[in-house]
């Protein structure tokens, strides 16, 4: 998945709906206030330095390497059923500048979002985001595999960067709720932020991808788009947490994310069930 590069530094909301600006925020809240954050870049270092330690390249593993850890391809998918890449793929990285872009954009997203919607509704945004984007980019591999004489090839798909979008996504809608106790201004001004984030990436993205020919480790835009239109489904029926009551809260995040694992395995059926791509 592609390199992004790092958005502008978010405000943080604190779990009591106070506005604080982000470096007191972090000194005051650490990792007990955001968890899931933090756990999660915690997995996707632990998971990169595991790596290093067995022998990939630091700066620019190779296709069997990232392959070795779980990356994602459609040929392994659907015809040898590894259905887990769709999964550890979004915590397999292509190098260390990879993981350090990747993991600064979630860092801070996350810090923003989490707040919003609990620790366990950030970290099934990151897991189902980030597996609607494997799943589209799988779907379009499948329907458009490289040609390379008599050889079908299908490329290799890792980071986290389809889940970073999808985290934005949920940001887009949640931001706009008129329930959160923070001056409209503010949440225009963040909102607006975010929006520039995902459109000003998904352009480098494109931008850097035209063109380029198959190597075997591309930018993946499916997984991009993908993973941001999963986050703005995942939050249109949800409230925040600050601001709403609790009970509605934790009701409507438990009928979301039920309905967005139904469709991803609906999704995931159609898919398998495709013809094999024509040779």
């Amino acid at each position: 998945m592609g390199l992004s590069p790092s958005p502008p530094q978010p405000e943080v909301l604190a779990p009591e709906g106070q506005y604080v600006p982000p470096a007191a925020a972090r000194a005051r809240r650490g990792w007990a206030a955001a968890p899931a954050t933090y756990t999660l870049v915690g997995i996707n270092c632990a998971v990169f330095l595991g790596m290093v330690a067995r022998g990939s390249s630091i700066w620019m593993p190779t296709v069997d390497q990232i392959m070795h850890w779980g990356a994602d391809n459609a040929g392994n998918v659907l015809v040898y059923g590894e259905w887990w890449r769709i999964v550890t793929a979004m915590f397999v990285h292509v190098g260390i500048l990879h993981l350090a872009t990747n993991m600064w954009c979630l860092w801070n997203l996350g810090l923003l979002a989490e707040p919003l919607m609990g620790s366990f509704g950030l970290f099934a945004a990151y897991i189902l985001t980030g597996a609607a984007g494997n799943l589209l980019s799988t779907f379009y591999n499948w329907v458009h595999p490289i040609h390379d004489g008599s050889n079908i090839l299908f490329p290799a798909g890792a980071g986290a960067s389809g889940a970073v979008f999808g985290i934005a996504g949920v940001l887009i809608i949640l931001l706009k709720s008129k329930r959160l106790p923070v001056p409209q201004y503010e949440l225009k001004r963040l909102r607006k932020s975010v929006i520039y984030f995902v459109a000003i990436n998904l352009a480098i993205d494109l931008a850097l991808d035209f063109g380029s020919g198959f190597t075997g480790v591309k930018i993946d835009n499916w997984a991009h788009i993908g993973g941001v239109l999963c986050g703005l489904l995942f939050a249109t029926p949800m409230v925040p947490r600050i601001g709403s009551p609790r009970g509605e809260f934790q009701m409507k995040l438990r009928i979301t994310v039920a309905a967005i694992v139904l469709l991803l395995v609906l999704f995931g059926f159609y898919i398998s069930n495709l013809m094999p791509p024509a040779s």
